[in-house]
């Protein structure tokens, strides 16, 4: 497939509001997807709908509290790329890392499917796994936290 008509494809979901746009032309497959501009109000929408379910104010700190100490603790493993975060190998196998593991720069941590590909991620930087923020099987975009190396 030729660059002019991969851009063409690019500006015609950038231009449109279609989300995604997955084009197979014999052996060639183009996969163009807007999530992040999708994830983004959905995002928004769930952390607007907790506060009206909660109308106590004393629940909305309790709840605020712990998640936003979590995340700044340490060094947080951002996704380098979109696609569906995998914990493990493979089904039913052992995850690379679980909460308390120790890593070490270069290992490791999870897979993230992008394009039919499985695309280990290493961490950067060594420690101990403080937190994972993501689901198993779960899309991920990319510079979305995964772990916290602490």
């Amino acid at each position: 497939m030729d660059l002019r008509k991969l851009k063409t494809l690019i500006e015609l979901v950038e231009n449109s509001g279609i989300a995604e746009l997955e084009l197979t032309e014999g052996e060639e497959h183009v996969r163009i997807s807007r999530a992040s501009s999708v994830a983004a109000p959905m995002q928004h929408h769930m952390y607007a709908a907790a506060p009206q379910h909660a109308p106590a104010p004393a629940a909305a700190p309790v709840a605020a509290a712990p998640a936003e100490p979590a995340q700044p603790e340490g060094h947080v493993v951002k996704s380098p790329m979109v696609g569906t975060f995998y914990r493990a190998p493979s089904p039913g196998a052992k995850s690379f890392v679980d909460i308390g593991s120790t890593v070490n720069a270069g290992d490791t941590l999870c897979i993230i499917e992008a394009m039919k590909l499985l695309n280990e991620i290493d961490t950067d930087k060594g420690g101990v796994i403080k937190a994972v923020l993501v689901e198993n099987g779960q899309p991920v975009e990319f510079g979305q936290p995964l772990f916290i190396v602490g």
